[in-house]
């Protein structure tokens, strides 16, 4: 439920833009509450895992994941469905991490590889599945059953959870870092509000600049106070080691942002500048994700063979190639070349993902690898807020800047050239890596 609900939500975007009277553009907010819920909170799942045990959490926040699709899929106007939209990334933030952590600790160690196999395969179908579903289910009944659908989903998984899991004694606690957390949260609501307020006009501009401002200070205060605190909800013990830096949050995240545009922008291409429907728009993205999965099975072969720094290069500028290549898809290109493009970028994407994520921890000693995981998975959801974010800022810029009252497939080309642009500066960062980077890692990928 939470994978997809992150992934299938982009393809129904135009249609729920006309059901609540409002903009396409207005609508992308509905994605980054969502991210940013999950981003902030994700951080508080180990306290929280120990404070009311993992039973608990895991059944309480599908519960409310569920209570939060019903209101989503009730929702009359804009302003409640951003609510329910963020109550559902607060309550996701809590179950896949809780999750992960119910099956760890229950599984024998002769079998956690067996068992953490297992529980990826969700995140990577859910991510090819989940835009054509939503088109389809937006094209041939009502976007509202996006998130109905999800409440017999989630009672079955309450029962279960209740039934199965069994119970354990909540373990020691250190006390919650309140003032780390207002912080953090603070600084991503504000500054991704201020990148969605500065594409727009006249005084909007000012006022998102200064939310922007304000993001950047509370950021800046929650590395200081995380720093001194001495149990602190964001652990940066690990940004010293110059791998897990790099990868994690500085070229890997700006890359991490410039691909995250792409599943945000490609469906609303080719439904806005196509002319196709939602369930067409999601097929083409099915492609894309395919792609993705594809990668997967000759990801290892490949490090193994060239390394991390070498493939990291080549990948990294095929994905900005393949960036391009997305911004200059048009209505008269061949389904045959549309397709064969899509494949390949969601190839070039799966392939820097697996790499960097696993170079992030190539030095990462056992003490600091709790942090190093709280902060890599923050990291990843607010990357992909903030992708976005952008790319709904380049969409509004471009279109001011063309003078137009409606999306055209040109903002869209030029937005998906701005995001090769980005794709471009990480890959030039990245060079950064030592020749020997992972290579022990490499020899066992």
């Amino acid at each position: 439920m939470e994978t997809l609900d992150s992934t299938i939500v982009a393809t129904a975007l135009p249609a729920i833009a006309r059901s609540l009277g409002e903009s396409t553009l207005d609508l992308t907010a509905s994605i980054t509450v969502y991210l940013v819920g999950m981003a902030a909170f994700v951080p508080t799942a180990g306290w929280a895992s120990a404070r009311f045990g993992a039973r608990n959490l895991f059944a309480a926040a599908v519960a409310v994941f569920t209570l939060a699709s019903l209101l989503c899929g009730l929702s009359p106007s804009l302003g409640i469905f951003l609510a329910a939209r963020l109550l559902q990334g607060i309550a996701a933030a809590f179950m896949s991490p809780v999750g992960r952590l119910v099956v760890l600790n229950d599984t024998p160690k002769d079998r956690i590889i067996d068992a953490i196999g297992l529980i990826v395969w969700p995140a990577l179908i859910a991510p090819v599945i989940g835009p054509p579903l939503g088109g389809f289910i937006t094209t041939y009944a009502s976007w509202r059953w996006i998130f109905l659908l999800n409440i017999p989903l989630g009672i079955a998984g309450v029962l279960l959870i209740l039934g199965f899991v069994p119970k354990h004694a909540n373990e020691a606690r250190a006390p919650f870092d309140l003032t780390g957390f207002l912080l953090t949260a603070a600084s991503l609501a504000t500054l991704l509000h201020g990148l969605a307020r500065v594409g727009q006009h006249n005084a909007a501009v000012a006022r998102g600049g200064l939310y922007i401002a304000i993001g950047l200070v509370s950021g800046g205060a929650a590395v200081r106070h995380a720093l001194r605190h001495p149990t602190p909800m964001l652990d940066l013990a690990a940004v010293r080691f110059p791998t897990f830096a790099l990868c994690t949050v500085s070229a890997g995240l700006l890359a991490r942002i410039a691909i995250s545009m792409t599943p945000f922008l490609l469906p609303l291409m080719f439904q806005i500048g196509f002319g196709a429907s939602a369930f067409e728009a999601g097929i083409m993205l099915l492609v894309y994700m395919t792609g993705n999965l594809a990668m997967k099975s000759v990801t290892s072969p490949i490090l193994r063979q060239f390394g991390f720094r070498n493939v990291l290069r080549a990948n990294g500028s095929l994905c900005v190639v393949s960036l391009v290549a997305c911004g200059t898809l048009a209505p008269a290109v061949p389904v045959a070349v549309v397709y064969g493009v899509l494949f390949a970028a969601g190839m070039t994407r799966s392939m820097h993902f697996t790499a960097v994520n696993t170079l992030a921890f190539a030095d990462i000693s056992s003490a600091t690898r709790a942090g190093a995981t709280t902060l890599s998975a923050m990291a990843q959801q607010a990357a992909g807020a903030l992708g976005v974010a952008l790319a709904a800022l380049a969409l509004s810029s471009f279109q001011a800047i063309e003078g137009g009252s409606l999306l055209t497939l040109v903002d869209f080309q030029r937005a998906l050239f701005a995001s090769a642009g980005l794709m471009a500066i990480a890959v030039v960062w990245m060079l950064r890596l030592p020749a020997d980077a992972g290579a022990e890692l490499a020899r066992k990928a």
